[in-house]
């Protein structure tokens, strides 16, 4: 059977990969992929992007199934190419992925379903945004309603930073047509969670829970970024606290869509803020939601993958996930990402990836930002790598994981040293 990944990233890396170990699966071809997806056996890498050249090359190779990563093509649409020209996909359709690729779609779709979110206003036009945060104080976060390639959110602890976010996205229009109106938002307090799951428009497979890093600097400081590094389980999320965001928010999603005439099939992606309090009241609101795995939150997810996953997208795409299942590994899966110099602003590329860790069971080097230059590696985009590493516990997943750093080089490289330290024991910070 052969399968088609489309993306070049860490997380298409690792969807890659999981997928290659079926023994049913004879290739994973991977459109672009990386240098990673380039130097596995198991996957092949085809310079394709655009979508109608994808599905005719599907259909040409008889591919059995396709899976998305990024979002860019959900909002273009190829889930519904793909399906037009009788290929099987997996994820949204380009009405569904307004989830993601609307802020204001999305929350106007929360509050008309009742999904616990915060409170938020609209505007075209940078001055009644600026007098409404004036009245409403810091801090406050401002958003581009479109992709912006996780550059479109400005988390403002003051009015005049707020100002200019809205004057680079609206003003200056820095972000082109992803700034063309933006969300003024309600600052959330709390400590922030991954909530993935699988949907087929009418079942629902959550996957293991999981809790990444956004800010750049190490102790949750520095400009936001689309990621740099994650780890799974994320122990905030309890049984109870799980049952309930299914509940609460999940399902009330899935059934609202479907409500709406949009069903909702591929992965669903929730960003929660979980406040204070015991978990049956806790406050629990969305952030944001993805219409796509994580990243780097699929690594690690990806890691801790005991059974075939091949057969779960099989019953996704058949609208049979009610009866499918996954098994984890118990154990702790750690990524550090390693990122470009000057990231998250304007990274710089072309580097050489001059050491790199040896992959083994327990530990993983996903590539990102890579490409093969006459048999070099090097890097090409802001997030380079994701190094991920498998242990008992937190603690000793983040010494595999910083380990296997220590053994991968480039110049201009940068990395947190904290990964994972929400799930240490309380007042453990070391690494």
């Amino acid at each position: 059977m052969k399968l088609l990944v489309i993306g070049s990233g860490g997380r298409e890396h690792a969807l890659a990969w999981r997928l290659a170990q079926s023994p049913r699966v004879q290739k994973v071809f991977v459109a672009p992929g990386n240098a990673g997806t380039a130097q596995n056996e198991h996957l092949q890498n085809i310079a394709l992007t655009h979508i109608d050249e994808l599905a005719a090359f599907a259909k040409k190779e008889g591919v059995a199934l396709t899976v998305v990563g990024p979002e860019a093509p959900l909002a273009a649409g190829i889930v519904d190419a793909f399906r037009a020209a009788g290929l099987k996909i997996f994820g949204p359709t380009q009405a569904a992925a307004q989830l993601e690729s609307s802020k204001d779609f999305a929350k106007a779709f929360m509050v008309r379903h009742h999904i616990p979110t915060g409170a938020y206003r609209t505007f075209t036009e940078p001055e009644p945004a600026k007098a409404y945060i004036s009245a409403q104080g810091a801090p406050i976060v401002v958003k581009a309603d479109g992709l912006a390639a996780g550059k479109g959110v400005v988390v403002a602890t003051s009015i005049d930073e707020a100002h200019r976010a809205v004057d680079m996205m609206l003003g200056q229009e820095v972000l082109s047509t992803a700034g063309a109106r933006v969300v003024v938002e309600e600052f959330l307090d709390g400590e922030e969670a991954s909530f993935i799951a699988m949907c087929d428009g009418n079942h629902v497979l959550a996957l293991a829970t999981s809790q990444d890093h956004k800010r750049l600097l190490d102790n949750d400081q520095g400009p936001n970024t689309g990621g740099m590094g994650a780890y799974s389980p994320a122990p905030i999320v309890t049984p109870a606290l799980h049952n309930r965001i299914m509940r609460e928010i999940i399902l009330p999603t899935v059934h609202g869509m479907g409500k709406d005439g949009i069903p909702y099939t591929g992965f669903l992606y929730a960003g929660l803020m979980i406040g204070q309090g015991p978990d049956s009241s806790r406050p629990v609101k969305v952030l944001e939601f993805n219409c796509r795995m994580g990243d780097p939150e699929a690594q690690p997810i990806m890691m801790r993958v005991k059974s075939e996953l091949l057969d779960v997208f099989e019953k996704a795409v058949a609208g049979r996930l009610d009866q499918a299942d996954i098994e984890w590994d118990r154990r702790t899966a750690l990524g550090v990402v390693m990122a470009a110099h000057n990231y998250p602003n304007a990274p710089r590329t072309g580097d050489a990836i001059m050491q790199l860790a040896e992959d083994s069971e327990d530990c993983m080097v996903f590539h990102a930002g890579t490409r093969l230059e006459e048999g070099i590696i090097k890097t090409s985009g802001g997030r380079v790598l994701c190094v991920t590493a498998l242990a008992d516990s937190v603690k000793r997943a983040q010494a595999a994981a910083y380990g296997a750093v220590q053994k991968t080089h480039f110049d201009g490289q940068q990395y947190r040293n904290d990964i994972g330290w929400r799930g240490l024991p309380h007042g453990d910070t070391s690494t």
